[in-house]
């Protein structure tokens, strides 16, 4: 794994072991744009999941998938996954702009859907889901990698859940990714099909302040879009920052941007700091600069009784996938709510939407 590189960059961190047996869990994988389909079955295998089937257009996605993933059989038409009825889920990492009309198919056909972030690139196709999940009663799951598949993040979360550090007030986060040009695909730099930033990364961010803050909806009250440093792709975004209000008064700032600089050993310098009102957690979640060893999943809390540095790499897991499995067989909401994850993603439309450019 090449921490260096975003597009493909793949957690591998342990989940919580496996939730069911061997068999009792089979789904799929499809469209194989994004890198992040790695860590989506790479998650889902972990918890005792087996994949079947995987498809895509393009036979050189399909066998570095196969390099990873030896047991699942490639299939040349997307209908022979829709058509088995053991597949109780597809695992989806397509071209942004088409991850909604997947889905509805995926759904269409009594499966759940599990897909890369962003979900979304348009509020109709948000509603056209919305529309399918209760026509069908299907789940149209997200992988927001940067707190569901990131030890820190999801220590920091227990810890807010057991009242370390009181009130949530206020949730800032940074998300600056590397850029990497000369490896993206071409629809990396087409706003149609990505979206734009606030939509893309952003999603991440706004995710993670409704988790951490617990809010059930927001008010986006300002957000900024740029192209500082890439006038070779002016459709590219390569800044953009927001500020939101939660429905519980909790507030959020955050800034995304693919602007990571070369001498830095990861692809981005993640940060997230939770300001309570007993206390804060800050978290360094892919890098510690003053760390010779160029760890991440830093925690540091700092609270009425305890200012502590905690290392969770390799001690926490990431029990989502477990969580997401048993959801779909027993038909609860335990890994995340339907309604959290149409959030997170209405209102990184509406960030896009209301963005002013400032260059």
């Amino acid at each position: 794994m090449n921490k260096a590189d975003g597009m493909n960059y793949a957690p591998q961190v342990k989940t919580k072991g496996p939730v069911v047996q061997k068999g009792d869990f089979i789904f799929a994988a499809s469209h194989l744009d994004h890198g992040h389909i790695n860590g989506m079955v790479g998650g889902l295998l972990e918890a005792g999941g087996v994949c079947k089937y995987v498809y895509d257009p393009d036979p050189n996605k399909i066998a570095a998938f196969i390099k990873a993933f030896p047991d699942a059989k490639p299939v040349d038409d997307f209908q022979v996954i829709l058509q088995d009825p053991e597949i109780k889920m597809v695992a989806s990492a397509g071209v942004p702009n088409t991850r909604g009309a997947t889905g509805i198919k995926v759904m269409e056909h009594g499966k759940d859907y599990f897909v890369d972030k962003t979900p979304f690139t348009a509020m109709s196709q948000l509603d056209a889901a919305k529309n399918a999940v209760e026509k069908t009663g299907k789940k149209y799951m997200v992988y927001f990698s940067e707190r569901l598949h990131v030890e820190s993040a999801v220590y920091a979360g227990q810890l807010v859940q057991d009242g370390a550090i009181g009130k949530v007030v206020q949730v800032l986060g940074l998300g600056p990714h590397r850029l990497n040009a000369p490896s993206r695909p071409d629809w990396f730099f087409n706003f149609e099909e990505y979206g734009g930033i606030l939509c893309d990364i952003g999603s991440h961010q706004i995710e993670q302040f409704l988790f951490f803050s617990g809010a059930q909806d927001a008010e986006v009250l300002h957000s900024k879009i740029g192209n500082y440093n890439n006038p070779k792709y002016p459709e590219l975004e390569d800044f953009g920052d927001a500020t939101l209000l939660a429905d519980n008064g909790a507030t959020n700032y955050f800034r995304v941007d693919w602007l990571t600089p070369e001498a830095l050993p990861t692809w981005g310098d993640g940060r997230t700091i939770i300001l309570g009102t007993k206390g804060y957690i800050e978290l360094r979640k892919y890098i510690n600069v003053s760390d010779k060893e160029n760890r991440g999943d830093y925690v540091f809390l700092c609270n009425q009784t305890d200012y502590t540095e905690i290392y969770v790499g390799g001690k926490v897991g990431c029990p989502f996938f477990g969580e997401l499995i048993l959801d779909s067989l027993n038909r609860t909401e335990i890994a995340m709510s339907q309604r959290h994850a149409f959030k997170a993603a209405e209102l990184c439309i509406q960030a896009q939407e209301k963005a002013q450019r400032v260059c």
